[in-house]
């Protein structure tokens, strides 16, 4: 793993020091619906604050293409913000010009402010050098604790971390940690389970996984095209019917690459996607024409406990069939306890993340067993897909 700057190395007392989070919480009706990435964000601007730093919060907020949106300003968050923190939190109605540089003036030592949304600003997507600059004159030091944005090369993300002395903030720390021990230097074997609707969007991250891991596990509708593409009954399961000579490919290079690749052996199927609805377990190789697949059954969950009971270290990303539907969430239920159960008893490290992957932990009741979950989606999947992110990559220390 690479080395980077962490506030290990950082004497932040009296510095403006300029923070990027992610504050791009889910909103709806005006309430916060998920407050995780507040919550892991505490500790790094505590710590800051404890030790005298003038805390300057910038953060992106959906997507308002360059333009002032009354309705995606980061106000709102920010006074969450305070609230987890306890204590008062300053906002500024700009991110960069005459208002931020007064709103950063007025700070004082072990102070916080939280800035308006970076993309107001156009300049941010683009990685506008004016925007970077403008964001750098700002402060003394550009702490990234934004792992879920680094794959953006963004002037908040990237484009000022050229500019400023960059450090990796505590949570950015943990994910790099996490991120190292689950693929770039793991103990070994490592399982990884990869689950999701298509082929098409996880070739990357599929050709990736079989070059790095020992046992690749698939599940999730995805799991219908390598079985179709064998020769498999299918019925009316979503499938890319399209994509089997590439799946084809992929079962042959994780062959080559001495990566055994497990698919299911059975699957519960019911004539409807519907909540409840009857349904029932067939061989892979007994799928009725009428019926589509919905999630793997009890045997492909004994295989994949198996290779679990024998695994160091679990990579997962994607449920095993439709999660959000019982009975549909059989198979990702009872494989996430017992993954949870062996980090426990087991010391098996445990690291998710990625799209529906937080949701399904969370549904399992398991996600604060597991070693570490990711909240960081895209990014966590360009990282599993072997792809260098921007907004880490500037944070390497020479």
């Amino acid at each position: 793993m690479p080395r980077f700057r962490t506030l290990d190395q950082l004497e932040p007392a009296g510095k403006r020091v300029l923070l990027r989070a992610d504050l791009n919480v889910p909103v709806r009706d005006g309430q916060i619906t998920d407050r995780t990435r507040i919550e892991r964000l505490i500790p790094t601007i505590r710590e800051l604050a404890d030790k005298g730093a003038r805390v300057i919060v910038c953060s992106h907020f959906e997507r308002p293409k360059g333009k002032r949106v009354p309705e995606m300003s980061l106000k709102p968050i920010a006074a969450a913000l305070g609230m987890a923190l306890g204590k008062p939190v300053a906002f500024a109605d700009d991110c960069i010009g005459p208002e931020a540089e007064a709103a950063v003036a007025a700070l004082g030592d072990g102070e916080v402010l939280v800035l308006e949304n970076t993309r107001f600003h156009a300049g941010e997507e683009k990685n506008d050098p004016a925007m970077a600059e403008a964001l750098a004159k700002l402060a003394d030091v550009f702490v990234n604790d934004a792992f879920s944005a680094a794959h953006r090369a963004h002037a908040s993300t990237e484009g000022v971390a050229h500019r400023l002395p960059a450090y990796a903030g505590r949570l950015m720390q943990q994910e790099l940690e996490a991120l190292d021990a689950a693929l770039g230097n793991p103990s070994r074997p490592v399982v990884a389970i990869v689950g999701g609707a298509k082929v098409s969007t996880k070739l990357d991250l599929l050709g990736n996984l079989s070059r790095k891991v020992d046992v690749l596990v698939i599940g999730g509708a995805m799991a219908n095209t390598f079985l179709a593409a064998q020769g498999k009954p299918m019925g009316r399961s979503l499938q890319e019917a399209e994509m089997h000579d590439t799946a084809l490919r992929i079962l042959d290079e994780a062959r080559a690459a001495g990566c055994e690749v497990v698919l299911p052996e059975d699957l519960v199927v019911a004539e409807a996607f519907a909540a409840n609805a009857s349904s029932r377990t067939v061989s892979v190789d007994n799928v009725p024409p009428d019926m589509m697949a919905l999630d793997v059954g009890p045997k492909t969950v004994a295989a994949v406990e198996s290779r679990l009971k024998r695994a160091s270290t679990l990579v997962w990303n994607g449920p095993f069939g439709a999660f959000e539907i019982p009975p549909f969430d059989t198979a990702t239920v009872q494989v996430a306890q017992m993954a949870a159960g062996l980090t426990t008893s087991a010391g098996l490290k445990t690291i998710g993340g990625g799209g529906d992957t937080v949701s399904a932990l969370r549904h399992a009741g398991v996600a604060d067993r597991m070693t570490y979950v990711s909240s960081a989606g895209g990014a966590f999947l360009e990282w599993l897909e072997g792809k260098t992110l921007p907004g880490v990559a500037v944070l390497e220390a020479a």
